[in-house]
């Protein structure tokens, strides 16, 4: 028993030289040992290793020989977004050619297809971040989704440029090859409008800054990219990316662009004092008139508007556009809401005047079709909470229950918002 003891003091891990008494188990070697600890820290350093040594060595996966056509990516989309046809055939149209550049590669022709980045204009709740989710369903190349909110220069409090291709080749699985081939998504670019009209006064980190950075990724340079992030781990092997065939679309609400669209069409969005020429300018759509000269005015850089050459918007929300995305899309509100309940074996149903009165409420509160979730999730909290725990095989939702839902919690204070 003592010389067991003694054994036992006397093993040691190798790599950190814990005595086996201070670890959960050590594994023997031919002249050594190895404890629990060191072996996983070993898993992770090849692991992050090996994803490393792909991505300089991959080769693309990738199955392009039956392309979408521009039709079938509207139709896919029609299932999902209600309304926004203009935007969804520029979007369409712009990966379907993405595609074809693609296969381009492998021809000996000497007319090169240039990439069309995408920007596209429409107010808040309007559908911009869910075409760009429902695209991704059905792209065939690696497609990532970053905020341009988040985004400094270089130095700063915030995230570098670069880490927009991170994210990208994270979803490629670290192979460059594929990554090289992908599509990228920036929300909210018109966050980084600069602050100020004259760019020398001060230095804005956070606005043109981002945009100057932006520009190589845009018309195509090799960039080295920080694998796990830029600056919590200084030490990382950067991996060169060529974004040249990188597909970027764009998208922002542009708050306050219909004033700039208005001066530039010397017309008035309130009054009557509106030009003779404006007679036929509809004032409730402005962004359908939106033209590149508007952007500049808002505060992007001129070299950003020259690289982001196909300009669209997204039509404004009426009250029979709400009401379809109320309930017709596959993933459809009251849809989520219905499966939600089946799944407790409750039949939900809704009376349809609930469905106007809900549309009405998102109306008057100015919230877009985030709204109708916010209003829909107001009215049922109260029986998610109770009726899964009573006996009890149907719900419906009537007008009158919606209506004293709303009023009891004070969902008018969104109306100031």
């Amino acid at each position: 028993m003592e010389d067991l003891k003694k054994n036992k003091g006397k093993k040691r891990c190798s790599f950190c030289g814990r005595p086996e008494a201070e670890v959960n188990f050590l594994i023997t070697g031919v002249n050594g040992f190895i404890c629990d600890s060191c072996s996983l820290q070993a898993y992770e350093i090849t692991k992050k290793a090996s994803q490393i040594g792909q991505a300089t060595t991959g080769k693309t996966k990738l199955d392009l020989s039956e392309l979408p056509k521009p039709t079938a990516i509207k139709e896919f989309l029609d299932q999902y977004v209600i309304g926004q046809d203009d935007a969804k055939r520029y979007l369409s149209v712009s990966v379907y050619n993405h595609y074809k550049r693609l296969m381009q590669k492998n021809t000996t022709d000497d007319v090169e297809i240039e990439k069309s980045n995408i920007i596209m204009v429409g107010h808040t709740g309007t559908g911009k971040t869910l075409l760009a989710k429902t695209i991704a369903k059905m792209l065939k190349v690696p497609f990532t989704i970053v905020d341009a909110t988040v985004l400094t220069e270089a130095g700063y409090v915030g995230e570098d440029i670069e880490s927009i291709l991170t994210r990208l080749l994270q979803v490629a699985d670290y192979n460059v090859p594929e990554a090289e081939q992908g599509i990228v998504f920036i929300d909210e670019i018109d966050k980084i409008a600069r602050k100020s009209d004259n760019p020398s006064i001060t230095r804005d980190v956070s606005g043109e800054g981002v945009q100057q950075g932006l520009l190589k990724l845009l018309e195509g340079s090799v960039v080295n990219v920080p694998p796990q992030g830029g600056r919590k781990h200084p030490d990382q092997k950067m991996i060169p990316v060529n974004t040249k065939n990188i597909l970027f679309i764009c998208g922002g609400a542009f708050d306050g662009i219909e004033k700039k669209i208005a001066q530039r069409l010397n017309t008035h969005i309130v009054g009557y004092t509106a030009a003779r020429k404006t007679a036929v300018v509809d004032k409730n759509n402005m962004l359908q008139y939106i033209a590149p000269q508007d952007l500049k005015s808002f505060g992007l850089i001129p070299e950003i508007i020259g690289r982001l050459p196909v300009l669209t918007y997204l039509d404004p929300l009426d009250r029979d556009v709400l009401r379809a995305i109320l309930i017709e899309p596959k993933n459809s509100i009251i849809k989520q809401y219905i499966k939600l309940f089946e799944m407790d074996g409750i039949t939900l149903t809704f009376q349809e005047n609930v469905f106007d009165y809900i549309v009405d409420k998102a109306i008057e509160y100015k919230l877009g079709a985030r709204g109708l979730r916010s209003i829909v999730e107001t009215i049922m909290m109260e029986a998610m909470f109770e009726i899964p725990s009573k006996d009890q095989q149907a719900f419906e939702v009537t007008l009158e229950y919606a209506r004293q839902q709303l009023e009891k919690a004070n969902l008018g204070r969104l109306q100031s918002a």
